[in-house]
């Protein structure tokens, strides 16, 4: 069931006010992988009138209005993704598309849309409260360090002027919020629902928070800002959470503790509401929205990550804790697919933020939560850590039986180094004759520890065991099947010395990547505090950051150091890293000699010795043993 859009879908509804008015940065597509659909499916659950204003024109003020004034509150998100990074590439160049809008055409949202949007409500309406939520707020709650201004800047409570922010998975707090809104409590005064922030006025800050380092505090000073990051990254579990507070000039950021996650019974419920699992049919002379083509035959089966890598912002955002949907849910919603038209017996996902989690990744976390400042699989897995697949395992076989499926793959996350600590080879066998479409993508990243370290990745000997394991089994099952491995260049502690180890490591392997991610610095992360501080927020140790555009496309290209095209560009990238030795021909070399290094080569050769090494910018090379006066060393 689509939401109302327009006046006229509201008169056939009988609607003459809306509770909410959700406005959103996407175009607006009916499935339970759109947080506004969920969102919206929630609160009509519980007997609120919703409706979708999507992507309203930040041109005109007034074209938040189009649907009326809202009884109870304004809701605004910027999407599912954050608008600067549908903007912007990590060169912070401008897209020219956006999977999330109708045709996929870039530009119909603007930047810091979240921003924008509430200033607009604001404007329209002063009176109507205003709650916003989504990936883009939840992860600029705090005072954070923005990529594309190169600056610190305030929480998005600070510039929006939301009331209200919901970080995190926002079920438990929306319908929370609904229920005391609708009995006629100011918004003003709602300040205990948890997964939710407000700023005050200093006097009033709760007893008991943890304090952050002000805003003032971490925009002069990175030390403080990697302080604070920890601070908020510590606090973030649903058990021992606490209350975190950061000074923001006259006002008082408070973030309360997270909200519980939901439970098996309370997820099966948010998934069997009736989504259309598709875009608004208003799309379909444009060409539909293409993100849903992704999405539109897979199954989410779980929520959370304790994978907690540094560079992710599942942590701070959807929680460490997994929660899993039950096997009866899943296959309901398996054996709907296959009612679809255009199914053609294909699932193409069984997954979620990582496909192979259906348990805690140990019985003390339950009562304890997730250790803080821990990993549970790097830098090796916790000897606490409960490795099973039998129960994803047994949904896989369930859902292959179904009538109508002839294949069930997973595509989303599978945590190798979780995998490869199974005793039990029974799911991996699986794994690869049933569930692999041909190649299987993985996410080693880099090979060098210094940079795994940082990352908060497992050693690269994890994925050398996974590889070894998984083409023995193709060879044993006659499939030829394929790892694609996820690859980061110019992460945090990655130079030119880390990115030749790296493409040396590929060509041993013989992989050869199509597409490598250069580091993102995306709101939130321990990776992005790493980029701007300079230092790793947990050890307070320095830290190397490549930032010159020049060397940071070096060590891009020296992962694909086997393409043609990128010969000059390894050649220079291998001399700028004092790995001329890897230029040549026959084992062990990296990159054959092109005629412009063959030239500079017999040039440095031809020269007196003092030349050569003034070639190469260094200081001319002494032909004895002559020391710094120039008078002979005696020999000894």
């Amino acid at each position: 069931m689509f939401m109302p859009i327009s006046k006229e879908d509201m008169k056939e509804r009988g609607i003459t006010q809306l509770d909410f008015v959700y406005i959103i940065g996407d175009a607006y597509v009916d499935h339970p992988s759109f947080g506004a659909a969920i969102i919206s499916h929630v609160l009509h659950a519980h007997g609120y009138t919703v409706g979708i204003i999507a992507q309203p024109d930040w041109h005109d003020p007034k074209s938040v209005m189009r649907l009326g004034k809202p009884r109870l509150a304004w809701l605004v998100s910027a999407g599912n993704i954050d608008s600067m990074v549908a903007h912007y590439t990590v060169a912070k160049k401008k897209r020219s598309d956006d999977a999330y809008s109708a045709g996929g055409k870039g530009g119909q949202r603007p930047d810091r849309a979240a921003t924008v949007y509430c200033k607009m409500c604001r404007a329209a309406a002063p009176e109507i409260p205003i709650l916003t939520g989504g990936l883009e707020v939840s992860l600029r709650r705090f005072a954070h360090y923005d990529y594309w201004k190169n600056t610190v800047m305030p929480s998005v409570m600070v510039d929006s002027g939301a009331d209200i922010l919901m970080f995190g998975m926002g079920e438990h707090s929306i319908v929370e919020l609904a229920d005391r809104l609708n009995a006629g409590e100011d918004v003003h005064s709602i300040r205990d629902v948890r997964g939710t922030c407000y700023l005050c006025d200093p006097k009033e800050t709760p007893y008991g928070a943890v304090q952050c380092p002000s805003f003032k505090e971490v925009s002069e000073s990175r030390e403080m800002y990697a302080k604070a990051c920890r601070i908020q990254y510590d606090w973030q579990d649903e058990v021992y959470g606490r209350t975190i507070i950061q000074r923001h000039g006259d006002k008082m950021l408070v973030q309360n503790s997270p909200a519980i996650s939901l439970t098996t019974e309370e997820l099966d419920e948010v998934y069997s509401l009736p989504y259309e699992r598709t875009y608004h049919p208003c799309y379909e002379k444009v060409g539909g929205v293409p993100s849903i083509e992704e999405v539109r035959f897979s199954i989410t089966h779980n929520r959370g990550c304790f994978g907690f890598c540094n560079f992710c912002s599942i942590a701070l955002h959807q929680g460490r804790k997994v929660t899993v949907r039950s096997e009866e849910s899943i296959i309901e919603e398996a054996v709907e697919l296959t009612k679809l038209p255009d199914f053609k017996g294909y699932i193409h996902d069984v997954g979620g933020p990582t496909a192979n989690f259906r348990l805690p990744s140990c019985q003390k976390q339950l009562k304890a939560g997730l250790c803080k400042g821990k990993k549970c699989l790097a830098p090796k897995p916790c000897p606490n850590l409960q490795v099973d697949h039998s129960e994803y395992l047994h949904l896989l076989r369930k859902l292959r039986e179904i009538d109508g499926v002839k294949k069930v793959f997973i595509r989303s996350g599978i945590r190798y180094d979780y995998l490869i600590e199974d005793k039990d080879e029974e799911f991996m066998n699986e794994l690869v004759q049933h569930h692999i479409s041909g190649q299987l993508r993985v996410a080693p990243e880099h090979c060098s520890a210094i940079v795994l370290d940082r990352m908060g990745k497992p050693h690269i000997e994890a994925y050398k065991r996974f590889q070894k394991k998984f083409y023995e089994i193709n060879g044993r099952t006659g499939k030829k099947q394929y790892l694609v491995p996820y690859l980061m260049s110019s992460h945090p502690g990655s130079g030119l010395k880390e990115a030749v180890e790296l493409a040396l490591f590929l060509k041993e392997n013989s992989i050869h990547p199509d597409q490598v991610q250069d580091f993102y610095p995306t709101p939130g992360t321990l990776s992005t505090c790493m980029f701007y501080t300079g230092l790793d927020p947990y050890t307070m140790q320095p830290v190397y950051i490549e930032k010159d555009p020049k060397r940071k496309a070096m060590q891009r290209v020296l992962l694909q150091y086997f393409k043609p095209e990128n010969r000059r560009k390894v050649i220079e990238a291998l001399i700028a890293a004092g790995r001329e030795d890897l230029i040549g021909h026959g084992e062990g070399k990296l990159v054959p000699p092109d005629a412009e290094y063959m030239r500079e080569k017999r040039s440095r050769e031809n020269a007196p010795r003092g030349r050569q090494n003034s070639a190469r910018g260094g200081r001319p090379a002494r032909s004895d043993n002559r020391g710094k006066g120039g008078k002979k060393k005696k020999k000894r």
